[in-house]
């Protein structure tokens, strides 16, 4: 299998494992096609009787540094139904292991897509940040479940409301992150324990993975609507404007509540 997805998604196959390569370097920022494009590649993965896991690796100096917030539309609608939300469902409804080589920033949105991911391989460099707050925003992309399930409740709150960069190594013992390895060793890391999962028997991986994954999309579902609403009202108040401007400059906001 070798097939290209949109602008920015590839796929190839190595074996039973597909090889899902973001390429909109050097921040892979997420944008709602993009995100589609993303999920009509696990849709075409599911379908294959010949590929057991994927890998999801990224293009440039991040994995994915989030949406750009110099495009607003980048992020979607912002009502309770919500266009790139809808599509980040369907990521979460992927039927087959996917396992995520994590470089450079996984941050907002990017956080969302490592987190999406069943595991997670890291290269020292690697840092993971719900920012949200930093902009005067509210956290998306289901993290305000998805992230509670991986680390437990104290330190997603603690990512969420601080909004620091944790680095690899300190993810490590969280659960955050499953292996860190060199960054020259990250694909081929990602690969050997997509590869592992791959060798056993397919229809048992799927039933497997749906039974412990339980009703995890429907879930993301109920949040990213709850998340959208959130949002929205958010995105309308000055502490917004000036947290998206603090933050392109590098600077703390100051934020007035309003």
């Amino acid at each position: 299998m070798r097939e290209q997805f949109g602008d920015h998604v590839r796929v190839a196959a190595d074996g039973h494992v597909a090889i899902v390569t973001i390429d909109r370097p050097p921040h892979n920022h997420v944008s709602v096609e993009f995100i589609r494009d993303l999920a009509d590649a696990f849709d075409a993965i599911d379908e294959d009787v010949e590929l057991r896991c994927s890998v999801l690796q990224a293009q440039g100096k991040n994995f994915c540094a989030g949406a750009d917030l110099v495009n607003r539309e980048s992020a979607g609608g912002l009502g309770a139904v919500n266009p790139l939300y809808d599509e980040a469902v369907r990521l979460f409804s992927a039927k087959k292991p996917i396992v995520a080589a994590v470089q450079g920033a996984a941050v907002g949105a990017g956080l969302g897509l490592a987190v999406m991911a069943d595991f997670r391989i890291a290269s020292p460099d690697a840092r993971f940040a719900a920012n949200f707050v930093k902009l005067g925003f509210h956290p998306g992309f289901g993290l305000t479940h998805t992230l509670p399930r991986l680390v437990g409740p104290t330190k997603a709150e603690l990512m969420c409301l601080t909004g620091r960069r944790v680095k690899a190594e300190e993810g490590l013992p969280w659960g955050l992150v499953d292996e860190v390895v060199p960054l020259e060793e990250l694909r081929a890391a990602a690969l050997r324990l997509a590869k592992e999962i791959a060798e056993n028997a397919p229809l048992a991986i799927v039933s497997t993975r749906k039974t412990m994954r339980a009703d995890l999309a429907a879930a993301v579902r109920a949040q990213t609507d709850k998340e959208a609403v959130e949002q929205g009202w958010l995105r309308g108040t000055e502490d917004y404007r000036e947290g998206v401007r603090s933050v392109a400059e590098r600077r703390v906001g100051n934020f007035v509540g309003r």
